[in-house]
């Protein structure tokens, strides 16, 4: 379970705090159960103790675990909750409600990154780019870069409704990603053009041009819809 090493302080306490929360919230965890140590846990992730502390700091603070003095960290019980309700994708009708959602969210937590975001944000952001970069040469499509990349513009948005919604529909978009990204491979260009899509989002958000961001990112979405949807006529 180790993290990337050269990551910034700051993101490595991100991916800290996220994997702990999403371990605790799907029941790897009972409630009342007691923690690892700050030291077991530091081993587990292969970071500083420091980072373990903000984690479990940040989850104190939501309400997901509780201390007692000398005796260490505790799953709180009202921290068990269920996954967001959102069931399997399972038509077509499905896969457009998942466009439309997104066309609604997306847009709006770009336009957030675009003005939020710090250096951490923008290094996930490009890092899952040139992921997507390398495929595009190989004139293949990585859906898990694909995802990421949007998963950390909702993190860069710095508003953790936005990055809790898409993490929950990680695997309805993933659907939609995985039929775009066979749909595009059969164009000439097509890879190409939607990698370039990808590159302008990233630069808007860069640049710090919200009003750009958000329009680019309707239309890569809009543009995605379209043409999966006219592939499969």
């Amino acid at each position: 379970m180790g993290l990337q090493n050269g990551t910034a302080r700051r993101s490595l306490g991100d991916l800290v705090f996220e994997r702990m929360h999403r371990a605790i919230k799907s029941g790897a965890y009972k409630p009342d159960e007691r923690l690892p140590t700050e030291h077991d846990l530091a081993i587990e992730f292969e970071v500083s103790r420091p980072i373990i502390r903000e984690a479990l700091r940040r989850l104190r603070e939501q309400g997901f675990i509780y201390s007692r003095r000398g005796a260490g960290s505790f799953v709180r019980a009202v921290g068990m909750r269920e996954p967001l309700g959102f069931g399997q994708l399972e038509n077509v009708a499905d896969l457009l409600n998942c466009y439309e959602f997104r066309l609604t969210v997306e847009p709006a937590a770009t336009a957030a990154a675009a003005e939020r975001h710090d250096a951490a944000n923008l290094a996930a952001i490009r890092q899952a780019l040139e992921l997507m970069r390398d495929a595009t040469n190989r004139q293949s499509h990585r859906e898990d870069a694909d995802f990421q990349f949007h998963l950390a513009i909702a993190r860069a948005a710095q508003n953790s409704y936005f990055f809790t919604a898409m993490e929950a529909l990680k695997d309805h978009i993933a659907v939609g990603m995985r039929f775009h990204g066979a749909s595009v491979k059969r164009e000439a260009t097509g890879l190409t053009r939607v990698f370039a899509e990808h590159e302008a989002i990233a630069e808007a958000i860069a640049s710090r041009d919200g009003a750009k961001a958000r329009q680019l990112m309707h239309d890569h979405l809009t543009g995605s819809r379209d043409r999966l949807f006219q592939a499969s006529k």
